[in-house]
């Protein structure tokens, strides 16, 4: 089991950190606080990561990342995050429909991804034939 970083615990960097954390999401999450229990640096440093991916609005929008944050957790079966980014991604305005309808793709392309890799199919689609 992971050593979790308590807020009574926290100092200095680690303290700081939660501070914005808290702010941003209304907690802090275990993820954050095994890294802050581990290592204060690789806190401020995966923060600073999440802010500048997940924190701000770009392209995509929070939603949209949480579903392939979602689809990424599931496919590298990683419960923690398989469970938050499923509730992060309802939280932001997924439907249980939506959840289920990744779920299901998901599974048809790790089939699939196996079947072409097995079968050692050569790629005829680029996006060089993308019309722009």
């Amino acid at each position: 089991m992971a050593n979790l970083l308590t807020d009574s615990e926290a100092t200095g960097k680690a303290k700081e950190v939660f501070q914005e954390i808290n702010a941003m999401m209304g907690m802090v999450p275990n993820f954050f606080r095994a890294q802050a229990a581990a290592d204060p640096e690789w806190l401020e440093l995966n923060w600073t990561r999440w802010k500048s991916i997940m924190g701000r609005q770009r392209q995509l929008d929070r939603k949209t990342k949480e579903i392939v944050a979602l689809a990424v957790s599931l496919t590298n079966n990683c419960q923690y995050c398989s469970l938050a980014h499923e509730t992060m991604a309802l939280m932001v305005g997924a439907t249980e429909t939506e959840i289920t309808e990744v779920k299901e793709v998901i599974e048809l392309f790790e089939s699939f991804n196996s079947i072409a890799n097995t079968l050692q199919i050569p790629c005829d689609i680029t996006p060089a034939m993308v019309k722009r």
